[in-house]
Parts: C-alpha cells; sequence; structure tokens
C-alpha cells in the first residue's frame, strides 16, 4: 500500500511518518521525522542516480534509529529521488534519458525527470534549514569516499568537517542543474558525499555515511553531543565536474593504469582502451598534474563517458 502523500504540516511533534510525493506518474517516496521540540530541519536525499545505493540505505537505516524524544529539531529525507532510475539500475531515466543531477531546479510542464526536479525544489527544499545528497560511483565509476561542498558557504565548510569523512573536496564553483546549486540559489547550506560504488555496498562506506548522517545531526544541534574531531586523510581543491574530465570519444574496452587518488604528473599515461580483438585504439593521458579523483571501474566505455578526472590538493 502506498503511504498517504506528504503534508509536513500534518507531521506532529514526536511522530515519524513514510509519505509519498506524487510527480505526474511518479512516486517519490518521504520519510519524515518531527523531533519532541523545535530546531532546524536536515533534509537528505539519495537516489538521485539510479544505480547508487549506499546512501539509501543509509537514510532507511538512519530513519529506523531516530528517536523523536532525543530529537530538537528534524530529520527529512527521500531515499529515492528518481524511482524511474533506481528500478531500472542505471544512473539515468529510462523515462527521457534525463540525468537528475543535471536539471534542477527542473519544470513542472517539462520531462519527467524536470518534474521531479521542479517538485523537490518547490516542495521539499524549503522546508530545510540544511541539505544533504548523497552519492556515489554507481556501476560504472570509482570516487574516493568523501564529502564536498562550495568553498563561499561558511556553515557547509564547518559541517564538512563534521561531517567526518576521509577526504573533504572544496570547490570554488558548483555547476548548474545540480540538487546542491538548486540548495545554494535558495541560500540554503548544503553537501554531498560521494562513496566509491561499484553497484554494491562497501561496509566502509556505509559506515561512513551512517556515522557522517548521524554527527551532522549532532552538529545542527538535532540530535543531542557534539562530534569529536576526525581529521580528514586529504582535503581536495577543484572544480568537481565529472562531465569536464577525459571521456571516451568510441567504444571499447578500459585498461586503467592509475589508482584512485593517485598523484600524476601532466603528461602521464591514465590508461589505454582496446577493441574487442585486444587491439589498442586510443589511450588517454593527465591533463594536468593532481591527484586522481574519478576513474571508469566498468572496463565497457562508450563515447562521451567520464573515464578520469584529476584535482588540486587543497594547500
Amino acid at each position: 500500500m502506498t503511504p498517504p502523500e506528504f503534508d509536513w504540516s500534518a507531521v506532529g511533534p514526536g511522530e515519524k511518518v513514510s509519505a509519498s510525493l506524487p510527480v505526474g506518474s511518479v512516486t517519490l517516496p518521504v520519510l519524515a521525522v518531527r523531533g519532541t521540540r523545535p530546531g532546524k530541519t536536515l533534509l537528505v536525499s539519495a537516489g538521485v542516480h539510479g544505480d547508487e545505493h549506499e546512501g539509501i540505505r543509509t537514510i532507511f537505516d538512519t530513519f529506523s534509529a531516530l528517536d523523536p524524544a532525543q530529537m530538537t529539531g528534524n530529520f527529512l529525507a527521500v531515499p529515492v529521488a528518481n524511482p524511474p532510475a533506481f528500478w531500472n539500475g542505471t544512473r539515468t531515466s529510462p523515462l527521457d534519458d534525463g540525468n537528475l543531477a543535471r536539471v534542477f531546479p527542473g519544470d513542472p510542464d517539462g520531462s519527467p525527470t524536470q518534474a521531479i526536479a521542479w517538485a523537490f525544489d518547490q516542495r521539499l527544499l524549503p522546508l530545510a534549514d540544511f541539505y544533504l545528497d548523497l552519492h556515489s560511483g554507481g556501476v560504472k565509476f570509482l570516487m574516493p569516499t568523501m564529502v564536498g561542498y562550495h568553498e563561499q558557504d561558511a556553515p557547509a565548510r564547518l559541517a564538512a568537517d563534521a561531517f567526518g569523512a576521509p577526504v573533504i573536496w572544496c570547490h570554488p564553483a558548483i555547476a548548474p542543474g545540480r540538487t546542491v546549486s538548486a540548495a545554494g540559489a535558495r541560500g540554503i547550506p548544503c553537501l554531498y558525499a560521494e562513496a566509491r560504488g561499484a553497484g554494491r555496498i562497501h561496509p566502509d562506506d556505509l559506515a561512513v555515511y551512517r556515522r557522517g548522517v548521524a554527527r551532522l545531526l549532532q552538529h545542527l544541534a538535532i540530535l543531542p553531543g557534539v562530534p569529536e574531531p576526525i581529521p580528514p586523510q586529504l582535503r581536495l581543491h577543484g572544480d568537481g565536474n565529472i562531465d569536464g574530465g577525459v571521456t571516451a570519444t568510441q567504444p571499447g574496452f578500459l585498461l586503467p593504469e592509475v589508482e584512485l587518488l593517485q598523484w600524476v604528473e601532466r603528461g602521464q599515461r591514465f590508461g589505454r582502451l582496446l577493441d574487442i580483438w585486444g587491439r589498442q585504439i586510443d589511450e588517454f593521458f593527465a591533463p594536468r598534474s593532481g591527484v586522481v579523483v574519478l576513474i571508469h571501474a566498468c572496463p565497457m566505455v562508450q563515447p562521451g563517458e567520464p573515464l578520469f578526472l584529476v584535482t588540486d590538493v587543497q594547500p
């Protein structure tokens, strides 16, 4: 049975609610916990890309564990923000090939993906005092377990430290169309997180995400306690737009020659592309020196797909 339609004003103090947000033919799941005492609201989303599962599990576990009697404030979450892509097991929607992380703030009269973005932007983001979007490398990509923020977002910078991820990435700019760019446009402090992906949930990543959300709830004073400092292993700085990395120009079988978070020099070979006879048809080189933050881990690649991305270490 589908839960009742979401109405934040109808959720009373001390209540935990499962609700639905209809968007045309698509229904978004919404989970809400209102504390017994008023305070800030943390909005968390996951499943913006349908092949990223770590954040979904984190939201389920967090919602189950939260006790409203212990909360001064609220937890609001959309565990699967892109149901068509989730059920299809793909990064983009099978309804329109739309990438939900590229179309915000959306359009109520646009494609199904644009309509989802518009509903999220209009119905959910305005309720948040802080927003967290949980991602991962999905089926095809390998990324470090990390949290990222815009360098002009001072509250997010403090929250990134509180989250406690092993890698923190500071971005001088956030590309348009993202969930976090929509939050930023509304003046809502925000973070996004990435995990290693591969279409499975690594227990270490799940532990980082669960702990990070709990620590963020403490940082926002929604849960009692003060998170103990966890110094990151690495701080990064630079553009986080994976669409701007090294991309494939033809289909093939990829043989990477670098590892995640490895330092590379400009011109160093990233890897080679083979055809189905094992013949080399292309090779890829670092356009600049820096740290490798994305690798196309699935050997089969298609034209236009990001293969490698490099960024700076923060001084």
